[in-house]
């Protein structure tokens, strides 16, 4: 599983990085961005999926890896 960040929807609000902060950072402006190549460890999937539905933008997905 990975997770990616759509700059052009993203505000700025933080939900990302307070609720998976081992997954998301701010960047220098404050918006979000994926720490990373994205890529979500087993024990950070439920901090992935709580951050993508948190986001009132709908600014990150995640990619399910066959």
């Amino acid at each position: 599983m990975n997770v990616r960040i759509d700059p052009e929807r993203c505000q700025g609000h933080g939900r990302c990085y307070d609720l998976a902060p081992g997954l998301f950072a701010e960047d220098d402006e404050g918006y979000g961005q994926v720490i990373g190549e994205g890529v979500v460890p087993p024990e950070e999937e439920k901090a992935a999926r709580l951050a993508v539905a948190n986001c009132p933008e709908r600014a990150i997905d995640i990619v399910e890896e066959p």
